[in-house]
């Protein structure tokens, strides 16, 4: 009998950034937590990663995110900022602490999780490489399941605005740190909206 396949630990990651230009945008905000496939917490809220990102004066920002999230722009240029060279040290440690990576074999490297998570790849593979290099090369968009919830079901939308709703699909959420249009709070709100479809659409 073959023996079942499982992936390793879901590594939740969200990133904010200046522009949709993934080309010419710089990282404001990373944050990660890590769940196993059951979506049971690998790590305690307290050890979750929030990191604002060291921001040039001379940065373009897009409108949008000077107009939605400027409070975001002030942490970025505070003296708590982490200049973005250190993140992928502090992002690896984290990764090798609780998942006890690296390793050879791709198989047993935790996946990447998020929403339209491939924008995240992206910018993680450029600013983050070694880190990147510890997980597979599959992502678990949560984004497709939407997508497929939306046109095959034509179910009611995930409400993810909802602090009570992201408490009820993902109990361990600590609502004291969610605050919308954040990395932190995308990433929570992605493991419970995952929860979600696992209820609605995958058991069916």
């Amino acid at each position: 009998m073959t023996a079942k396949k499982t992936s390793t630990a879901y590594v939740w990651f969200d990133t904010e950034f200046t522009s949709l230009d993934l080309d010419e945008a710089l990282l404001l905000q990373v944050s990660v937590m890590l769940t196993d496939k059951d979506l049971k917490r690998i790590t305690p809220p307290e050890e979750d990663l929030n990191l604002y990102i060291r921001l040039p004066e001379d940065a373009k920002i897009s409108a949008w995110v000077q107009k939605n999230i400027p409070d975001l722009i002030k942490k970025c240029r505070s003296t708590s900022a982490v200049p973005v060279e250190e993140v992928d040290e502090k992002l690896t440690a984290y990764l090798d602490r609780w998942c006890g990576t690296p390793t050879k074999t791709i198989q047993k490297r935790p996946l990447m999780a998020g929403n339209s998570v491939y924008n995240d790849w992206i910018l993680s593979r450029k600013y983050f490489p070694v880190f990147t290099s510890r997980l597979h090369y599959r992502l678990l968009d949560i984004s497709a399941l939407k997508i497929q919830w939306f046109d095959l079901v034509g179910g009611e939308e995930f409400k993810k605005d909802d602090p009570q709703t992201l408490k009820k699909y993902f109990p361990e959420a600590d609502l004291r740190r969610l605050r919308q249009h954040d990395a932190y709070y995308d990433i929570i709100a992605s493991a419970a909206e995952l929860a979600y479809y696992r209820e609605h659409l995958l058991s069916k």
